[in-house]
């Protein structure tokens, strides 16, 4: 039992400390949204990526960085709706 208790601590404390991780509260959109996020970032961070994709879709480096900047803004769309405890749907 205490290994148990050992492991959500630690997932606890990652939690806290990465922005990423997510919690326990956190919905799918909030959870793909980081991931997209990451992926851009990756993909931008990455200078060989970042030209395998320009040659691909036959544009410029530049091009294809400002384009996952852009898409890191909104990169699942915008947020669904949310009912709260009253059940009045809020925009987020």
């Amino acid at each position: 039992m205490s290994e148990r208790e050992s492991l959500n601590s630690q997932l606890e404390h990652l939690q806290m400390r990465y922005v990423g991780t997510g919690h326990s509260d956190i919905s799918k959109y909030e959870w793909l949204t980081n991931q997209h996020r990451d992926s851009y970032a990756s993909y931008i961070g990455h200078n060989s990526l970042n030209s395998l994709f320009a040659i691909a879709e036959n544009e410029s480096r530049g091009r294809i960085e400002y384009n996952l900047l852009q898409k890191m803004i909104q990169p699942c769309g915008p947020s669904p709706a949310v009912k709260d405890k009253k059940n009045i749907v809020m925009k987020r």
